[in-house]
């Protein structure tokens, strides 16, 4: 598969960043930049995904209350500590 080039233009300091590292990895400056572009495309797709299953899970409109979620952290480190609270707000859908 053919690749496709692109002119970019970067910061001084990021150019010297991208040659040291291609350098210690004893890869080209092109394969280093192109393994960035990967992992912030593969990091931007997988926050939009988590965005939208949190948005799902709150449309259910099921949630733990701030109470019960602050007397489970005050739990914390102590003797009696609580188990992680459940679901005791419960919004109804129109």
């Amino acid at each position: 598969m053919a690749n496709d080039r692109i002119t970019i233009r970067v910061e001084p300091e990021l150019k010297q960043w991208f040659e040291q590292e291609a350098k210690r990895q004893d890869r080209s400056v092109g394969y280093v930049v192109t393994q960035s572009m990967q992992q912030a495309k593969r990091s931007s797709e997988a926050r939009d995904r988590m965005i939208r299953d949190a948005m799902a899970e709150a449309d259910k409109g099921v949630f733990v209350s701030q109470e019960a979620v602050h007397r489970w952290m005050d739990s914390w480190d102590t003797e009696n500590e609580i188990s992680l609270p459940q679901p005791d707000v419960y919004l109804k859908r129109a």
